[in-house]
């Protein structure tokens, strides 16, 4: 199958035909393609002095070399693109997460309640302290009756802690599985002609 020197064409059958060979990147010796080694030269790997690489076309498409309107510069030779992508957060839309608020546990304070033995069935107990008319039987002051100013150390209030911070929760969402980036394809060979027609520059 005649073809041009390193002409790439695409080819259903399973085989490289004769004078062909597939574009997987192998490795060829300069010495024994010096006709394909002056047209591609090492821009698709070797060292240049004794080897040269084909294209490797396996798993990739064509693009077409420069730079379109609005588009990004490639040059001849360069690999670019991924089979998968992981999106970041830059990279979503805006959207929600599912949030668990807990609240903080309220002020706790010890809280000391003086009183006296005496008597406390009058006007104006003795000390202005809460205390039980034990001749009476009636309980703690002021809860019938006419009520009386306590005085201020009738009451002691000792280790107040404050309200413990409410907290929010975001349940974690996604699994960071890359997605599959690869158009609708079908697998074929790509071949390259090794010997045929030299192509001449214009």
């Amino acid at each position: 199958m005649e073809g041009t020197i390193g002409e790439v064409r695409m080819f259903a059958a399973n085989f490289a035909p004769r004078t062909w060979a597939y574009c997987q990147g192998q490795i060829l010796s300069i010495a024994s393609n010096t006709a394909l080694f002056s047209i591609l030269g090492t821009q698709y790997g070797g060292n240049g002095t004794s080897t040269f690489a084909l294209p490797n076309l396996a798993s990739r498409a064509f693009i077409g070399t420069g730079q379109g309107p609005g588009l990004s510069l490639y040059d001849n030779g360069e690999m670019v693109g991924t089979e998968t992508v992981t999106l970041i957060s830059s990279n979503l839309p805006s959207h929600t997460h599912t949030a668990t608020v807990t609240a903080g546990t309220g002020a706790t304070a010890d809280v000391t309640l003086n009183g006296v033995n005496g008597l406390a069935g009058q006007a104006s107990p003795a000390g202005g302290l809460l205390g039980q008319d034990t001749a009476q039987n009636v309980n703690l002051f002021a809860a019938t009756g006419t009520p009386v100013a306590m005085d201020p150390g009738s009451i002691v209030v000792t280790k107040v802690s404050t309200p413990a911070v409410t907290t929010v929760t975001l349940a974690p969402a996604g699994n960071t599985i890359p997605h599959n980036n690869i158009q609708p394809s079908l697998a074929l060979n790509y071949i390259i002609c090794l010997q045929g027609v030299f192509p001449v520059r214009n």
